[in-house]
């Protein structure tokens, strides 16, 4: 008896190791075999209408699926050959089991409680997958209609930031990386005044809230101030130039960019700042006028702000506390706070309501460069970052977001339209979605071959007063967009 114990255990021993090898094995093969398949899916199905990221998605989901089941067949696997060892075990010390019949004693309860468990995993690993599946399809329809309405076609280079001015008349202002800014007429498209003042890139571009004067920054590392006067022409037919097709389509730099030629004929140029802000060591890369426009706050990569006094030129505050550059800044509109952003994933708030004591508070709630943080008329605060996400912020408590939008794709100048409260997100994929406070998807606009942006979307801009044109887009295409954003009235109640 001590021989065939041993030699019984000998053999248990064995079958083990072999079982285990055969899976090693197995799982390799299995994994190679699927790396494979999905080659092959993602190459067949170049066709297939699902947006890239998803079908992506979906293979992954299946792919855990397929692993939860392999995984499950070799534990039962095993566990037949263990119940098959425990039988010659059993036969050797001269009982028997009815050939290892499942449906008897001490075996069928194990064989139960294996059954119980695989059927458990199953429904567990199901339903989890299912609600992936399921929440990726969310808000996949369109809940807001949206028409391209004008196209403001004329500069040379990108366009990195527009405005819209807050007095009559109202027109559209862009900065370029050509050097230069443009004043448009919002119906017509034309071209009302061209700034040529700057050295550099224009990287900012905001309207005095109460005056005819442009706040302008820009790479040459100063900040200018000008005069505009224009005189907008007759107004002429909108043209709709809408398609019903959606589908994406491919640009590369060898494509021709409509109004790439001389720019916009008959176009004023203005060559002198009435102001010129010269306080940074590095790219100042936005500005923006303070409540009242007496002031102004400057964003630059020295990784500072500044603070002046639009009057006498001077410097008043410096901003210093972020690590590295900064890639934004923004006032409130009704009250004396300024928020800036950077690259080291923070953004500040700093607080001038009382002359005698200058607060700043840190926040911390991305894990990338935070492109733009701007205020709602309320008290809150969204953040944009790339890390592909869209942070929703209460001043009165800002320790964490009350929101949060995740994205495809990295978000860059954000706007936050003032009655109906939605955030336009321009994205580096060439999108532009629109989403309410809750962070509820209400809408793409539409982009095909026709029509909508080629290139990375860099700005977004609303003006609610312009019953034709209510949003505004601009991007490395070298054009500004105009859309008529209709929300239904059951949305804007919820």
């Amino acid at each position: 008896m001590p021989v065939e114990s041993g030699s019984s255990a000998a053999r248990q021993a064995k079958q083990k190791r072999k079982s285990h090898s055969l899976s090693i094995r197995r799982t390799n093969s299995t994994e190679q075999d699927r790396a494979g398949l999905q080659r092959d899916l993602l190459e067949g199905q170049q066709d297939s209408k699902l947006p890239l990221s998803l079908r992506n998605t979906l293979l992954d989901l299946f792919g855990q699926i397929e692993r939860e089941f392999e995984n499950l067949y070799i534990e039962n696997i095993e566990l037949r050959r263990e119940i098959e060892t425990l039988n010659e075990r059993l036969a050797g010390e001269g009982q028997t089991i009815d050939g290892g019949d499942l449906t008897k004693g001490a075996l069928k309860a194990k064989a139960s409680h294996s059954t119980s468990q695989l059927s458990q995993k199953l429904k567990t690993t199901y339903k989890a997958s299912t609600s992936k599946i399921v929440s990726s399809f969310k808000a996949t329809t369109s809940r807001a209609v949206c028409q391209l309405v004008k196209e403001y076609a004329g500069h040379r280079d990108g366009i990195w930031d527009l405005s819209i001015t807050r007095i009559q008349p109202v027109i559209l202002g862009t900065a370029s990386a050509d050097h230069s800014a443009m004043l448009w007429s919002i119906e017509t498209g034309r071209c009302l005044l061209k700034y040529m003042g700057h050295a550099g890139s224009v990287n900012s571009i905001k309207f005095h809230p109460t005056e005819q004067m442009v706040l302008t920054a820009s790479g040459d590392q100063t900040a200018h101030i000008w005069r505009y006067m224009v005189q907008l022409p007759a107004p002429q037919p909108v043209t709709d130039i809408n398609a019903p097709c959606e589908e994406d389509v491919e640009f590369s730099d060898k494509d021709e960019v409509e109004g790439e030629g001389e720019g916009p004929s008959e176009c004023p140029t203005l060559r002198v700042a009435c102001t010129t802000l010269k306080s940074h060591q590095g790219v100042v890369i936005a500005a923006d006028w303070l409540v009242g426009g007496k002031q102004v706050v400057t964003a630059s990569w020295d990784r500072a702000a500044n603070l002046y006094d639009v009057e006498t030129s001077e410097l008043v505050h410096t901003l210093t506390g972020h690590d590295q550059e900064l890639t934004h800044c923004c006032t409130h509109p009704t009250q004396r706070l300024v928020v800036t952003s950077s690259r080291d994933t923070t953004f500040r708030l700093w607080d001038f309501r009382d002359p005698s004591i200058h607060s700043v508070n840190v926040f911390q709630g991305h894990t990338d460069t935070v492109t733009s943080a701007v205020f709602t008329v309320g008290d809150n605060v969204v953040s944009g970052s790339d890390d592909r996400t869209v942070k929703v912020w209460d001043l009165k408590n800002m320790r964490s977001p009350i929101a949060t939008i995740r994205t495809d794709s990295a978000v860059n100048r954000i706007s936050v339209s003032v009655n109906q409260r939605i955030i336009a997100l321009p994205h580096d994929n060439r999108q532009v979605r629109l989403f309410d406070m809750a962070g509820v998807r209400l809408a793409r606009l539409p982009r095909s071959n026709r029509q909508g942006h080629r290139r990375m979307v860099c700005c977004t801009a609303w003006s609610e007063e312009n019953p034709a044109c209510n949003l505004f887009s601009c991007g490395f295409d070298r054009q500004a967009i105009g859309w008529n954003i209709n929300i239904p009235a059951l949305l804007q109640e919820k």
